[in-house]
């Protein structure tokens, strides 16, 4: 898939490459149907317009069909990216689903218990110290420290 997608991006470049080689083209046909209009060569500046519109043409579907390979391009990316993303959304699955099987209910709500005591002691501490840093400051801020 990775291999398709460069291969798409660089055809894209190289449509885009083939278009500015069209258009530069039908400059210089452009340029022979000024000289040729200026030496009154009528018949060669026609031929010439020809040739530059043809060019022309030719540099737009250059241009008409890189964009398209490009969008072509990036839906492919996309795809590419979505693939990847359900495969670990996959392992993420599975590795989940370990875990709960080989967790017990019991102990996970003991687990947990103790965590929100633990939490609830560390809170209680810190509201005490923050009152005695504060009485502190109020009555002498040497004695304290």
């Amino acid at each position: 898939m990775e291999n398709t997608l460069f291969q798409l991006k660089f055809t894209a470049k190289q449509l885009e490459r083939l278009a500015k080689k069209a258009e530069k083209a039908q400059h210089q046909e452009t340029a022979k149907v000024k000289k040729a209009l200026q030496q009154k060569n009528v018949e060669g500046a026609k031929i010439y317009a020809e040739n530059a519109i043809r060019k022309k043409n030719e540099g737009l579907n250059f241009l008409r069909m890189s964009a398209r390979v490009d969008a072509v391009s990036s839906k492919v990316q996309s795809a590419v990216a979505i693939k990847s993303v359900m495969q670990n959304i996959g392992q993420v699955s599975k590795a989940l689903e370990k875990a709960m099987s080989s967790m017990k209910l019991e102990e996970v709500e003991k687990i947990m218990s103790k965590f929100e005591t633990q939490f609830e002691d560390l809170d209680l501490r810190t509201n005490v110290r923050r009152r005695m840093r504060e009485g502190c400051f109020d009555e002498s801020m040497r004695w304290c420290l």
